[in-house]
C-alpha cells in the first residue's frame, strides 16, 4: 500500500509486548519487566512468572534477553523467544531466536553458525521437538535434542527467495512469513520468488560515506513483471520439493494466501491474476502437486486479498472453511465447502470490517462491523449457520474498539477510544461484554488535552454524500473568519475520518491550531477502505488522482459556505497517497487551495510499484492514460498557489526520482515552491537525531507565513 506514515497521532492501548491467551482461554502472556508472565484475565493480581529473568539470561551475561516475541510448543513445555531483531523494510522481522526448555531450565540459541539476526519466522514443529527458520532466504529445520541443523532449500540467494518474500509482496500484499508446517509435522509448505529479473531502483547515499555510494532496493513499477512464484513441499526431514503445479503463468499471477486445508495432505491456495480483479482458491495435493480449482470470483475493479479480507477458518471437521467476499455489493462472510459452494451467513446492507472469531464450539463468529456509522467500529456476532447479526459491543460506548478473543469466546481484551476518549484497555466477558478487569484512565491521559471534533456530513454537488470532522478555533465566535487546513489521504490504503483518539490531532504542527486560530478539518472521498460497501470503495477505479481528487474539493466547496471560514485562507496537506492528493488539489483546483504541503508524494502513478497501481489503474499499455491523466506531474503547470515539497532522499517505497520529476516541471513551467529533502531518511521522514522535530517546525513556519493564523 501507499503506506501512510501519519494517518493522526494516535496510541493505542496496550496489554504488553507479545500478548497472547493461554490455551484454556481464561489467562493470557506477556513479556513483562524481564519475564514472561502470565495474568488471569478475571483478576490481573493473579500473576505467575512462566519464564524468569534468570532463565533468560545466557551463560555468561549479566542481564535477560530482551523478549519481542514468544511461543510456546503445543504442550507448554518450551518456549520460543525472538530478540535482538531487526527491520526488514516495515517491521522487524529478523533477529535472534532462544528456546528456553521450562522442564529442564536449560536456554539454547538457535542457528548458531548463521549471522546474527538473520533468522526469521521460527516456529515450532507440531510435537515441539524441533524449530523450522529462514535464514538469508533458506529454510531450515534444527532438531532440539541434537542442535542438529538441516537446510531443506539451498538455492537461496539474494533474488531467489525461499520462505519469505519480496519488497512488493510484503507491502503490497502483506505477506512476510513464508512457509508453514503441516499438521503432522513431516513436511513444509514454502513460497519460493525468484525475483532475479526484478530491477533494482539504486537510492544514493551521499553522507554516510567520503564518496557516494548506492543502496539497491528490488523494485517492480508499473509495467515491469512481478517475481516469479510457487509454491511447494519439501520433507521435514530434507528432500527433494514437490512444486504445486498451479495453472497459469508463474509471473502474470500472484499467489497471495496459501495454507494446509485442516489436514497434512493439501494445501489451499489464492491465485490472482495481474490485474487482481479474478481470485481462484485451489486445493493442492501436497504429495504430488495435483491441483483442484474449487472457487473462482470477478470484480469489475479490484479483489482484495489481504489477511482481513479472507478467511480460511476450518470447520465441520475440515470439510468447509469460512470466506470473506464483496461478490454481492458488500463484504460478507461465507462458508464454503471443498466444493466451492459458498454460503451466505452475514446478510444485509453493512460491511463486514474484520474476522475476529470463529466460535465452532458455541456456534457462533465474531466480527467487527458498523452498519450505521463508517467512522466506528464495534464487535458483531452472527451464529455459525447464518442469519441476523447482532450487536456484541456496548451501546453506550460511541466510537472505535478492537479486540483481541479468547480461543474459548468466553473473554477479550479489549481496547476503546473515541475522538474525545482517551484509549482504554479491559477484559470483558462475550457475549454480555461486561468489564472484568482493567478500564482505567493512564495518567499521562490527564495531561492531555483533546481537540473537540465535531464530526458532519456533505453532500456533494455530484450528489456524493462525504463524511467529515472539524475542529474550530479555541474561543471560537461564529461572527469571524478563520483560515482553514485540510488534512487529506484519498486513496485505498487508508481512513482519515475515524473516531478514534487522535483524530483531530496535527503532531507536525507545533503548538495547538485551535489556539491559534486555525479550523481543521479532514473528509472522506469516494475510494477510502470505508464500510459503505464496494460501489464507494471501488468507484476509484481507473480514477486515482481524478475521482477522489473532485470529491475532495467538491466535499470542501461545501464546507466554505460556512460563513466562518475564510476562503482566502485555504491550506492542505497530506503524506505519501496524501501527499499526492495535495499536489493534484493544488493543481486542479488552485480557486480553492491556496496553501499545501505535500510530503513523500507520488508525483508519477508510473513510479509507483505494481502490485498497488496496477491494482487500481489497470494495466500497460491498454491503461497508460488512466495513470498519467491522475498523476499529479500532469496537472503542475496549473500551481497558483504556496507549495512545499518534502521527501526523504532514502525512501524506499516512494523514491525521490518522484520529487525530482515535480521538481523539473515546475521549474519548466517557471512555477516557484520550496523544497525540504531530508537525506537518507526513509517513507517516516524519522531516521536522525532531531529529525522529526525539524520537519514540525518546518510544516508549522511554512503554514503561519503562507495561510496565516486568527480571527479577521
Amino acid at each position: 500500500m501507499l503506506f501512510q506514515v501519519l494517518l493522526v497521532a494516535q496510541a493505542h492501548a496496550q496489554f504488553g509486548p507479545g500478548t497472547q491467551w493461554t490455551k484454556d482461554g481464561y489467562s493470557y502472556m506477556n513479556a513483562d519487566g524481564g519475564e514472561i508472565v502470565q495474568l488471569d484475565a478475571r483478576d490481573n493480581s493473579k500473576r505467575t512468572v512462566l519464564v524468569s529473568k534468570a532463565l533468560l539470561t545466557p551463560q555468561g551475561q549479566s542481564a535477560p534477553i530482551e523478549v519481542r516475541r514468544f511461543a510456546f510448543s503445543e504442550d507448554g513445555s518450551k518456549v520460543l523467544i525472538h530478540t535482538n531483531t531487526q527491520k526488514v523494510w516495515r517491521y522487524d522481522t529478523r533477529g535472534d531466536y532462544w528456546v528456553a526448555d521450562l522442564k529442564a531450565n536449560t536456554m539454547e540459541q538457535l542457528g548458531k553458525g548463521r549471522l546474527a539476526s538473520s533468522l526469521m519466522f521460527a516456529k515450532f514443529s507440531p510435537d515441539g521437538t524441533r524449530v523450522a527458520y529462514v535464514s538469508e532466504h533458506n529454510i531450515y529445520v534444527e532438531d532440539l535434542a541434537s542442535s542438529t541443523i538441516k537446510p531443506l532449500t539451498t538455492d537461496g540467494t539474494v533474488s531467489m527467495i525461499n520462505g519469505t518474500f519480496d519488497w512488493v509482496y510484503e507491502e503490497e500484499l502483506d505477506c512476510r512469513d513464508g512457509f508453514r508446517w503441516s499438521p503432522n509435522g513431516q513436511s513444509i509448505a514454502y513460497w519460493q520468488l525468484d525475483a532475479g529479473k526484478t530491477k533494482n531502483y539504486l537510492m544514493l547515499n551521499t553522507t554516510d560515506q567520503l564518496y557516494p555510494f548506492t543502496v539497491p532496493v528490488e523494485y517492480p513499477v508499473v509495467g515491469e513483471d512481478p517475481s516469479r512464484c510457487r509454491v511447494g513441499v519439501v520433507p521435514a526431514q530434507g528432500g527433494a520439493t514437490t512444486w504445486m503445479k498451479v495453472p497459469g503463468d508463474a509471473v502474470q499471477h500472484y499467489i497471495p494466501r496459501m495454507e494446509w486445508a485442516a489436514n497434512s495432505t493439501e494445501l489451499i491456495i489464492q491465485q490472482l491474476n495481474r490485474r487482481q480483479n479474478e481470485s481462484k482458491l485451489m486445493l493442492c495435493t501436497a504429495s504430488s502437486g495435483d491441483v483442484k480449482p474449487i472457487y473462482s470470483e470477478t470484480d469489475k475493479a479490484w479483489i482484495d486479498a489481504k489477511a482481513e479480507a479472507v478467511g480460511w477458518d476450518w470447520i465441520d471437521g475440515g470439510k468447509s472453511f469460512i470466506w470473506v467476499s464483496e461478490k454481492d455489493g458488500w463484504r460478507h462472510i461465507y462458508s464454503m465447502n471443498r466444493n466451492g459452494q459458498p454460503k451466505l451467513l452475514t446478510k444485509g446492507n453493512y460491511d463486514v470490517i474484520s474476522m475476529q472469531l470463529v466460535d465452532e464450539k458455541n456456534g457462533v463468529i465474531y466480527f467487527t462491523a458498523s452498519p450505521d456509522n463508517a467512522t466506528q467500529t464495534y464487535l458483531y456476532k452472527v451464529a455459525l449457520k447464518g442469519g441476523k447479526a447482532e450487536r456484541v459491543t456496548a451501546k453506550e460506548l460511541a466510537g472505535s474498539h478492537s479486540y483481541d478473543i479468547s480461543p474459548n469466546g468466553k473473554l477479550a481484551l479489549h481496547n476503546f477510544s473515541s475522538s474525545s476518549t482517551f484509549p482504554v484497555a479491559d477484559v470483558v466477558s462475550l457475549p454480555d461484554h461486561k468489564r472484568l478487569s482493567g478500564g482505567e484512565i493512564p495518567e499521562r491521559a490527564k495531561s492531555i488535552k483533546l481537540p473537540k471534533v465535531e464530526f458532519f456530513q456533505v453532500k456533494t454537488v455530484d450528489g456524493v454524500t462525504l463524511d467529515g470532522w472539524m475542529v474550530k478555533p479555541s474561543n471560537f465566535d461564529p461572527a469571524k473568519k478563520y483560515p482553514i487546513v485540510f488534512y487529506v489521504y484519498g486513496e485505498p490504503a487508508s481512513q482519515t475520518v475515524t473516531d478514534r483518539f487522535g483524530t483531530g490531532l496535527n503532531r507536525l504542527y507545533a503548538g495547538s491550531m485551535a489556539d491559534d486560530g486555525y479550523i481543521y478539518a479532514s473528509l472522506e472521498n469516494r475510494g477510502a477502505p470505508a464500510p459503505r460497501g464496494r460501489e464507494f470503495r471501488k468507484a476509484i477505479y481507473h480514477n486515482i488522482g481524478l475521482l477522489n481528487i473532485r470529491d475532495q474539493a467538491m466535499g470542501a466547496k461545501e464546507v466554505l459556505k460556512n460563513a466562518f471560514v475564510d476562503t482566502s485562507r485555504v491550506a492542505v496537506w497530506g503524506w505519501s497517497g496524501g501527499g499526492s492528493s495535495t499536489l493534484n488539489l493544488m493543481f486542479q483546483y488552485p480557486q480553492i487551495y491556496k496553501t499545501g504541503i505535500s510530503i513523500a508524494a507520488v508525483d508519477n502513478q508510473l513510479n509507483y510499484d505494481n502490485i498497488y497501481q496496477e491494482r487500481y489503474m489497470g494495466l500497460l499499455p491498454e491503461d497508460r492514460k488512466y495513470f498519467v491523466e491522475g498523476s499529479p506531474l500532469s496537472h503542475a503547470q496549473n500551481l497558483r498557489g504556496n507549495l512545499l515539497l518534502v521527501h526523504g532522499t532514502g525512501d524506499d517505497n516512494v523514491h525521490y526520482n518522484n520529487a525530482e520529476q515535480m521538481i523539473n516541471e515546475l521549474v519548466k513551467h517557471n512555477k516557484t515552491f520550496q523544497l525540504m529533502a531530508y537525506p537518507n531518511r526513509s517513507h517516516s521522514i524519522s531516521e536522525g537525531e532531531g529529525t522529526s522535530r525539524h520537519l514540525a517546525s518546518t510544516y508549522t513556519k511554512f503554514l503561519k507565513e503562507h495561510c496565516p493564523p486568527g480571527a479577521r
